[in-house]
This record gives structure tokens, sequence and C-alpha cells, in this order.
């Protein structure tokens, strides 16, 4: 019996998903394997060269479908470089040679990438990674490249510091303090709320981001609608019933809920913020996570019809068969693209069976 390769049954899902979402395949698929670089070839029949934290079975990629209010569907690719000995310092020099290697393709800004790389590097780091990269693909105009770094990095105790350091070598310090000082349950910090990611995007346009990502452990949607509340324009309301539609009404006691807030040039306070829901943890199969993303997206005006294609194109499997392939939904708000985002995974190596027990249709 032959076995697909990690690239094989990534692009074998790729490719779908760029025909649903009308984007032409080539540069994504060609950007794929750029990502995964040799590791590509490996067969499937062997174990992970990387436990990526990317996802639950430790694929190297996640792909995820952005619903925008004023726009076309977006279709992104969050991937762990995986280095040629992979380890957590060996992937993000991995990540920096792949960027390296489309700096000039692409037309990427790396000035900001390279003032504060060296903050977010250990002799010996902490946590499961250091880099992760995301390409993004809209219709008409070429991939946007993203870096997720771990704040975490040389420990939780230094995240605070670490990250306050790189947002004033890039000038936007004063927002994160606002947003620590009112979006943090008091004694939490570093403890049930941990800074999670700190995300740049790789170009120079008008709407190039700074976001910090706050893991909110063992909260609730009002608690994380109050930390929302620091973003003006953000209603706290509209985050707490996201919450509960996707997750639902008591506490997140398994994975946490994370907000995420968006920081810009001479903006005392952060400009966007979104929620995002580990759907998987608080459904019972894929089929359940489905049906709740559905009346999810068509709450907030879009079509429920697309994403059943987009979950088609990435499942392998019948959805109640296995949870976890809708693995986060997440509500964007304010600039610059408000709007629903579904996050798939690719389940290369495994699939988590669901927590009922499920049987077949006759």
């Amino acid at each position: 019996m032959r076995h697909f390769s990690v690239l094989e049954h990534l692009a074998g899902q790729l490719n779908p998903l760029c025909r649903v979402l009308d984007l032409d395949p080539a540069v994504p698929l060609d950007l794929l394997a750029g990502l995964l670089g040799p590791h590509g070839a490996r067969s499937l029949a062997e174990p992970p060269a990387w436990p990526s934290d990317v996802a639950d079975d430790h694929s190297p990629v996640e792909f995820s479908v952005a619903f925008n209010e004023a726009e076309p569907p977006a279709l992104r690719i969050l991937a762990e470089v995986p280095g040629i000995a992979p380890g957590v310092g060996a992937n993000a020099r991995a990540a920096h040679a792949f960027l390296a290697a489309n700096a000039a393709r692409f037309g990427l800004a790396t000035t900001r990438l390279d003032a504060i790389s060296d903050l977010f590097t250990a002799a010996r780091p902490s946590g499961s990674f250091a880099l992760w990269c995301s390409l993004v693909f809209r219709h008409g105009h070429a991939p946007e490249f993203k870096v997720y770094f771990n704040p975490e990095v040389a420990g939780i105790g230094r995240a605070p510091e670490l990250v306050e350091e790189a947002l004033r070598t890039i000038g936007l310090r004063d927002s994160y303090r606002t947003m620590l000082a009112r979006s943090i349950r008091p004694g939490e910090l570093g403890r049930r709320d941990r800074l999670a990611f700190f995300a740049l995007d790789l170009h120079d346009g008008p709407q190039a981001r700074v976001k910090l990502y706050v893991s909110h452990y063992d909260a609730g949607p009002a608690e994380v609608a109050r930390a929302a509340a620091v973003v003006p324009g953000v209603a706290p309301d509209e985050v707490a019933e996201f919450c509960r539609a996707a997750g639902g009404p008591g506490r997140f006691d398994r994975r946490p809920l994370v907000g995420s807030y968006t920081l810009a040039g001479g903006a005392a306070q952060p400009v966007g913020y979104s929620v995002y829901v580990p759907i998987r943890d608080y459904v019972d199969d894929d089929l359940q996570a489905r049906d709740r993303v559905a009346a999810l997206v068509a709450r907030h005006g879009f079509s429920p019809a697309l994403l059943h294609r987009c979950v088609a194109a990435v499942s392998r499997r019948p959805l109640g068969a296995g949870v976890g392939l809708i693995a986060h939904v997440s509500l964007r708000l304010g600039p610059p693209r408000p709007g629903v985002t579904v996050y798939l995974s690719a389940e290369a190596y495994e699939v988590t069976p669901p927590r009922s027990v499920w049987v077949p249709a006759a």
C-alpha cells in the first residue's frame, strides 16, 4: 500500500480549497512546498519529524478561511517551518531562511522584523516554538506574509518585559500598556492570562499590523468580553454572545479563549480586537462544530454554503467520525477587516475520536 507524503496530503487539501475560494492554486502550492522543504517528501507512515503545536496531531500546517465584510473570503496557511534537524531553534532559523528566500520575490518589508528578532531568540528557548509563518491569499492580490513570535521564548515570567521592549522598539509601547492595564485580570498576568503570540505583518501598507494575543485560561464569556472593552468601538456583548454560541455559556476550562489586540502607530490604545474560540474542545464531533460555525457565519451575514464547501475540501472522513477538523472559530472586530474566520486542521497524521459514540448512517 502506497502512503502519501506530507506534501501530497496537504496539497490535496490546499488545491481544492483554492478552487472553492476562486484562487489560483499555483503560488499557494509553490509556497507550501517551500514551507515544508525536504520534510514535505516524508511519508505519512512515519511519525511527524517534529511535534509541532500548529495542530493537535503535530501536522506542521493549519488552514483557515476568513469571511470578510467588504471583500471576498481569504485563505490562510499557518506553518511551522521544519529545520533539517528539527528543534525550536532550528525551526526558527528555517523560517527566517524561508522569509529571506521570498523577500525580494514578494516585496516583503522586513525592517521591523529585523529590529526585534533578536529579542525573541534564546540560547535555550522555552516553550514549543519560537517563530511560525503565516501566508494570506486574497483574490487578485500577491500573498501577504506574517510571522508569529513566542513571547514566552525566554520563559513565562519574562514575556511581559520582552513584549514591551519589542513594542518600544517599533513605537507601540503606549497602546500595549493600556491593553495590559485593562484587559488582564488582577494578579493573573503570567498565570491565567498569558501572552501567547506576538504577530507582525511583513508589508508596509497602511493596514500593516502588530497583533498581540492573550490566552485567558479558565475564563467565561463575560470575562473575555470585559477584556475586549479596552478597544474603542468593540461591543462587549457581541463578544460574549459569540463565545456562548460557539463554545457554550460556562467557563472555558479546557483550551482557553484567546483575545488578540491590533496595535497601530500613534494610537494610545488598541484599534482592533478578535476573539478565538477553541471549538474542538467544546463539541462532541465535527458535525456539531460545523453546524455551530455555520450558524455563526450566517448570523454575521456570510454564506454557510461556502463554509460547507471549504470543510468538504479539507475533510477526508465523515464529520461525525472525529473532532478537531474545525479547530477554532474567531470573530474579528474593528479595522482592517471585520468578519469571521474558521480554522481547519489538516489531520495529516491522526484524527481525534469523537466524544460521543458515532454510528455511521446506514
